[in-house]
């Protein structure tokens, strides 16, 4: 198999998912009884505390940051060219960068940078996969040959996406728009539409068949109100937790694109994959300085993941324990 059809497959098998309903004796929503596993998931509530730390720190970090990211006051004490750096220190915990600026005011912006791209770049990309995969299903939840047709092309369109890595989309995106950050954003989120439309697409046609879509047919309900109240509601639950796992794809996207010098040219402007950019020169004689913004990514990163597999399997019966 290759790395395409896993992809396929997996957005497949969580679109599925809602068209399941696991009925018990309290009749209880299947959303009161995804969140009941969460509470009592150790991974989610791993995730969950990683991903409110973060959102925390991105929140406060300009009210708590020590001194200003850009402000190089000790540029004099430190030498790159000799391998002469500051480390932690009480001034400055977690030390000096190559230029003399505080590393942890730079790591705490960094921070709220980092979600913001992360953010955007999701909110982008689940708002136009969304438009194309809400086109598609709702064409082939009407039952038309043109719907068909209008389908077929929008889905060969979305599955050539999918086949080609969404760092290297990332990438050609951001080498032709020049580098800022927009252009992370606009890069990155443009790189998750195929995975939000074929979830859509992929949930709208579960819940297409399902028994109230077929109880509304039977007392004339039209199609397209069906479709548009209550198919596409429906459908919704599995592509939020996709978003949910896209944003730690999206953190890691934005630091590589920075890392290869697609993100904001503005040195004053912290950003992790910057930083563990400048850092790499370094690492003889200061390797905490690319240790600091790796290991945030990192655990960021762990934290959604986390967080989204843990929802992912709350919805998949074949997944718990």
């Amino acid at each position: 198999m290759t790395l395409g059809t896993d992809r396929v497959n997996k957005v497949d098998r969580l679109a599925e998912l809602t068209a399941r309903r696991d009925g018990d004796a309290e009749g209880a929503s299947l959303l009161r009884e995804t969140f009941g596993r969460l509470r009592r998931s150790p991974m989610a509530l791993s995730g969950a505390v990683i991903v409110g730390a973060f959102l925390f720190v991105a929140v406060i970090a300009p009210f708590v940051a020590p001194y200003e990211p850009g402000a190089q006051l000790w540029g004099r004490e430190v030498m790159p060219n000799q391998n002469v750096f500051v480390g932690p220190r009480a001034e400055n915990w977690f030390g000096l960068d190559h230029l003399g600026r505080d590393q942890l005011s730079r790591m705490l912006v960094g921070a709220r940078n980092s979600l913001l791209v992360g953010v955007v770049a999701t909110l982008l990309g689940f708002t136009v996969g969304a438009m194309l995969g809400g086109v598609a299903g709702a064409a082939v939840s009407l039952g038309r040959a043109w719907g068909r047709r209008l389908d077929a092309v929008i889905m060969r369109f979305i599955d050539m996406m999918l086949a080609i890595p969404a760092l290297l989309i990332a990438v050609s995106i951001a080498a032709i728009l020049g580098p800022s950050l927009p252009t992370v954003m606009v890069a990155v989120g443009l790189a998750q539409v195929p995975i939000f439309a074929r979830l859509l697409r992929g949930s709208m046609l579960a819940q297409s068949h399902s028994d109230y879509v077929l109880a509304a047919t039977a007392l004339g309900v039209r199609r397209p109100r069906i479709v548009r109240s209550h198919i596409l509601p429906n459908s919704l639950g599995p592509v939020i937790v996709q978003a949910t796992l896209t944003l730690a794809t999206a953190i890691i996207e934005a630091a590589a694109l920075s890392y290869l010098g697609f993100g904001n040219p503005d040195p004053a402007t912290p950003d992790w994959g910057a930083m563990l950019a400048d850092a790499q020169r370094f690492l003889v004689g200061a390797p905490e300085l690319a240790m600091y913004p790796a290991v945030a990514i990192i655990i960021t990163a762990l934290g959604f993941t986390l967080l989204g597999e843990a929802m992912r399997e709350s919805l998949d019966p074949k997944l718990r324990k």
